[in-house]
């Protein structure tokens, strides 16, 4: 059997062991606190995914409109390109400042 001071020593032993693997745990590389930072990151970037995959959805949509569609092209060309078919005329409509009022000398 062994002696209270044996038994002891042990206990405390693996005590103190048991403290520094929950530490490690808790608080070492890899730990609760690194998972805790990761599956943040890790949400922050699905997120963006997600944004990113609707971008290319629509990118991806109007690319296949500009491959197969002409309404697509002409539209790019009247837009971007200024297209103006023939006996089309074009008129361009701009807006205006609102006129700024002048002060008139005062009668003396």
């Amino acid at each position: 059997m062994l002696s209270t001071f044996t038994g002891r020593l042990l206990i405390g032993i693996a005590i103190l062991v048991i403290i520094f693997l929950q530490f490690k745990l808790w608080f070492g590389e890899g730990g609760y606190t690194d998972r805790h930072a990761m599956v943040e990151l890790t949400e922050q970037q699905n997120e963006k995914n997600l944004k990113l995959a609707e971008r290319n959805r629509v990118l991806g949509a109007e690319v296949n409109d500009l491959k197969n569609g002409m309404e697509a092209v002409e539209e790019h060309a009247r837009l971007d390109l200024g297209l103006v078919r023939p006996h089309e005329t074009f008129v361009q409509l701009s807006a205006l400042p609102p006129p700024v009022a002048v002060p008139t000398p005062a009668a003396s």
